[in-house]
């Protein structure tokens, strides 16, 4: 393999391994101080696209997971109607340490209340 395509596929595979995926994730919406928000007792992650859920993918009996993830880009969403709430977000998912974010791209309530951690 020549040194320029040794090096195109060097950065194709940096390229695909630094991809964020939009996922969606069910759990408790929560305001730990103004404007700083989190979603606990979540779901895994789930490959998703950006837009909101169909009636039917919204479940009927809200799920609860074991995961807390830090919410960003939250200026565009009007949360506080949703606080203490189990809502469907979806998003761009950055795994991290402590915490993973969510960059949300839709909130959709399922349940006014919170499904107690399992």
């Amino acid at each position: 393999m020549t040194p320029l395509l040794l090096l195109l596929a060097l950065a194709a595979q940096a390229a695909a391994s630094n991809k964020v995926d939009i996922v969606s994730v069910t759990g408790c919406l929560r305001e730990s101080s103004p404007n700083n928000w989190t979603v606990t007792n979540a779901t895994d992650p789930a490959p998703s696209s950006a837009n909101a859920p169909p009636a039917k993918d919204i479940p009927s009996t809200p799920p609860a997971g074991k995961n807390e993830f830090k919410l960003i880009g939250v200026s565009e969403f009007n949360l506080p109607p949703h606080r203490d709430h189990t809502v469907i977000l979806k998003g761009l998912f950055i795994k991290a340490t402590p915490m993973s974010r969510l960059n949300i791209t839709s909130v959709t309530t399922v349940a006014a209340t919170c499904v107690a951690p399992r």
